[in-house]
């Protein structure tokens, strides 16, 4: 009994790493023998390691390059022709590597290295380490050239007027994109590495004179925290971004593909967070408001951008209460349903053999299986598994008496809405399912005390001193002008709304 309650104390409490555990800067070694064998010994002969040994200015030399993740044209013309068509009269070896450095290369990105740590992560990025016997340090030439998707229209966030780009994986390509958009001197990058086994590069990107000095700070001391051996996705760090304990469902760390997405929001005070091999970047503080928000509202009539966001409001709200409100009245209060209404739900809960709450927990059991094999699937075969799920499972079980078609009815309305809102999906499938069981065993009432229990939740929810639900709770008239109805760019731009002058901001 001891040991399990040790066991689970330690699955959630932080290991305490002594000093001693940090990792001792080695040197690297005027002999360059011992700099190559250090290499080999550390990367255990990888067949993507490349050592070409050659004379560089009179001395025994090599350049070190990872296979795939150099350009082999720039590395030929701009370094070893260079290196091979140059005279060098100086005594010393640091004298001719000092010209090496200064006058016969001619890169754009050079950097001195002084240690094996910093020359392996940089070989690994796709740097050429060129080294010569008689030096304790390596030039590092920039020549990076491994292959990449090339930068497309993201297939989560469509739009319809705007633009096609979308982030890819290299971080540099995404920090082009939005420099492209921001051609401002105010907008700084930072690059650090997370993760002591993948060292993945993240940069962190803000507006100096728009960001809370409070909150780029809070944001750093979060980042350091993260305390993970591989970094392969923005889900990785979120937790660390997000409160302690945080037991929402709903999360204040939004997620874009969209470079102009990501700069509107930089306009506004925020902060992103680009994370080397993921599309995906991250902004903070997110506001529960801006789920509802999309790119293309900005780009069309005021008029039809509102009834747009009033759709969403309604989806999310069918999404999420539709099935849990038809178990709870059809079982417990059927006088709020018309009697032609009840009649036919009546003769269908009549007709299966399964209590209504079970009903219809099983056919969303079966949606989010079909759904999930859909998505996982190859495409031709994702669409075979909505026809079969449409056409054959749906009537059959119909026809069978499994199920009701007033239930079929109301789960399939569900999962069109939940559609509408996509960034959303995730809570919303959790909170539906835990709708249902509080429609199954306490009804309406249920249904309304679990719905004060979110509420409450969202309401309190504040991270980075900005609360979530802003400016609805705490109440701003002027943040309402994109909340309620979406006001004309006239309106819009009379006043920048940033995110620490939001209502309750602690920023």
């Amino acid at each position: 009994m001891f040991d399990f309650i040790k066991d689970f104390k330690n699955l959630y409490m932080k290991p305490n790493k002594s000093e001693s555990n940090k990792p001792v800067k080695q040197f690297l070694s005027k002999i360059l023998k011992e700099n190559i064998e250090h290499f080999k010994k550390e990367f255990g002969q990888s067949a993507d390691l490349t050592i070409r040994e050659m004379e560089i200015a009179g001395l025994d030399g090599a350049i070190i390059t990872m296979e795939g993740m150099v350009d082999k044209r720039t590395l030929a013309t701009s370094v070893v022709n260079q290196i091979v068509n140059t005279k060098f009269n100086e005594d010393t070896p640091m004298k001719k590597y000092e010209k090496l450095r200064d006058d016969v290369i001619s890169s754009s990105e050079q950097v001195q290295v002084d240690t094996y740590e910093d020359a392996f992560n940089l070989v690994m990025s796709g740097f050429a380490l060129i080294a010569i016997d008689g030096c304790d340090c390596m030039l590092a030439i920039g020549v990076q050239g491994f292959n990449f998707r090339s930068v497309s229209e993201p297939t989560s966030e469509v739009m319809q007027r705007g633009s096609r780009e979308g982030f890819v994986e290299p971080l540099r390509v995404n920090m082009t994109l939005i420099r492209r958009r921001i051609k401002n001197t105010k907008l700084k990058f930072e690059l650090s590495k997370v993760g002591t086994l993948s060292k993945t590069d993240i940069c962190l990107c803000y507006l100096t004179d728009k960001v809370s000095p409070k909150l780029l700070k809070e944001v750093k001391e979060k980042l350091k925290s993260v305390d993970l051996e591989s970094v392969m996705a923005a889900g990785y760090i979120t937790p660390y971004l997000e409160e302690k304990h945080d037991m929402s469902p709903f999360s204040s760390i939004g997620t874009s593909e969209r470079p102009d997405t990501i700069c509107g929001k930089l306009s506004e005070g925020r902060i992103a967070i680009i994370i080397d091999g993921t599309p995906n970047v991250l902004i903070m503080p997110y506001l529960f408001i801006e789920y509802f928000q999309h790119l293309d509202d900005y780009a069309i009539r005021p008029y039809f951008a509102t009834l747009t966001r009033w759709l969403k409001y309604i989806a999310f709200f069918i999404a999420t209460l539709l099935p849990g409100l038809y178990v709870g009245i059809s079982t417990f209060n059927p006088e709020f349903l018309p009697n032609a209404l009840l009649g036919k739900i009546a003769v269908a809960v009549g007709s299966t053999p399964f209590p209504l709450v079970v009903e219809t927990l099983l056919i969303h059991f079966m949606y989010e299986l079909m759904r999930e094999a859909g998505l996982r699937l190859p495409k031709p075969l994702g669409h075979a598994v909505s026809i079969v799920g449409g056409l054959v499972i749906g009537e059959t079980a119909v026809s069978s008496g499994l199920i009701g078609a007033p239930t079929l009815m109301v789960v399939a309305l569900t999962a069109i809405s939940s559609y509408v809102i996509p960034n959303l999906y995730e809570p919303i499938a959790l909170l539906r399912l835990i709708f249902i069981l509080a429609g199954g065993m306490m009804g309406i009432w249920g249904i309304m005390l679990l719905f004060a229990v979110v509420l409450v939740n969202l309401c309190a929810k504040n991270n980075f001193g900005v609360p979530f639900m802003a400016p609805i709770a705490p109440f701003g008239m002027f943040g309402m002008r994109d909340v309620i109805v979406r006001a004309s760019w006239k309106v819009l731009s009379k006043k920048n709304n940033k995110i620490q002058e939001m209502p309750g901001s602690e920023l």
